[in-house]
């Protein structure tokens, strides 16, 4: 009974930790996506309008807070324990064994 009340944990672990990396790429997608039309979306209606061309490239308020909410989400889904995780540990350990046994 015990073993499958822990399956089923780690299962709906994993299905939560799928549901932020979904969630975070759909973040990604409509990040570029509005930042790409925001950034050509004048260049676009110029050419229909036969206009000559001035495009303006450039900093962006939308790009740089959007992209700072981006970074957070990156982090709360990707960077937790990032630098230094348990497989980190684990292959320090096991490479200072092997220079140890040498």
């Amino acid at each position: 009974m015990k073993r499958d009340y822990f399956e089923e944990d780690r299962y709906v672990k994993a299905q939560k930790k799928v549901k932020e990396i979904k969630g975070f790429y759909a973040h990604l997608f409509w990040y570029v996506v509005v930042n790409l039309f925001l950034t050509f979306g004048g260049v676009f209606s110029q050419l229909l309008r036969g206009e000559d061309m001035d495009i303006h490239l450039g900093f962006s308020p939308v790009w740089f807070f959007w992209g700072i909410g981006l970074a957070f989400h990156w982090f709360g889904v990707f960077g937790k324990n990032i630098v230094f995780s348990k497989d980190w540990e684990e292959r320090k350990i096991k490479e200072f064994i092997d220079k140890d046994k040498h």
